[in-house]
């Protein structure tokens, strides 16, 4: 649950009859709630704009929906936040965006391009590991569970979500990128000295809401095996965000797992 709040006294004596109910911070009538979902207060008071929208408010009816109808959706509810719930705002030093969570059975936990424990490392993280191992000579980890690097600042944010079992980009269009894009521009114009790591097309296009005068911004082509040979592997992007914030006083990420 996002926020609490009693109801005012008013709305108690006027139950059964239409309400008109301003928005405030402190009264939001939120649809996830039956998801049981969590977030770090420091995003809560981030996004408190973005909460009380009429797009989000919509975003929530739909999967409230989806899941009435017996839809199964990933993550589950109390991970759909994961990474704001990992990584609190303050704490954000690095930022890599994925596209969409993993659309397969106990894949998806909330964190982009990371997976469970037990569950084993798809492909292109997979090659993110043989990256950090050519940049970095760290030993491949025998899991893909990258919550250590989120709880240091890695701030591992996808454009959507959530997404419907088996169907890739079904949740795409229903407000996320709305969502998602908010909190990049917040990132950027509230803090200095972050890293943004944008990896293929889709999360470059992301560029336009961060300053590259005040951050360090890194792209290179996605991971996936369609695309790591033309680019990603050998970018060495793992040694120069450690660099960048060594140099700001910032620090660095232990990026083995």
């Amino acid at each position: 649950m996002l926020y609490s709040a009693e109801l005012p006294d008013q709305l108690k004596k006027n139950i059964g009859q239409p309400v008109k109910v301003e928005p405030d911070a402190k009264l939001v009538f939120f649809s996830l709630q039956s998801m049981s979902v969590q977030i770090d207060s420091s995003w809560k008071a981030v996004l408190k704009k973005e909460f009380k929208a009429d797009y989000f408010q919509q975003l929530a009816n739909h999967l409230r929906t989806e899941k009435e109808l017996k839809k199964t959706i990933y993550p589950p509810g109390p991970l759909i936040f994961n990474a704001y719930n990992s990584t609190p705002c303050e704490q954000v030093k690095v930022v890599i965006i994925g596209q969409d969570p993993y659309h397969g059975p106990e894949q998806a936990h909330g964190l982009s391009f990371s997976v469970p424990d037990g569950v084993p490392p798809p492909p292109s993280l997979q090659n993110i590991f043989k990256e950090l191992e050519s940049d970095l000579g760290l030993r491949r980890p025998n899991h893909g569970n990258l919550t250590h690097w989120a709880n240091q600042g890695v701030f591992l944010l996808n454009a959507s979500l959530t997404v419907r079992a088996g169907e890739a980009m079904s949740h795409a269009q229903i407000g996320w990128a709305q969502f998602t894009d908010a909190t990049i521009h917040a990132l950027a114009s509230k803090r200095s000295h972050l890293v943004f790591l944008l990896w293929g097309k889709f999360a470059q296009e992301k560029a336009k809401y961060i300053d590259a005068q005040k951050h360090l911004v890194l792209k290179a082509a996605h991971p996936s095996p369609l695309s790591a040979h033309n680019g990603f592997l050998g970018c060495r992007h793992f040694s120069q965000t450690n660099a960048y914030l060594v140099a700001n006083r910032i620090q660095p990420i232990d990026w083995s797992l």
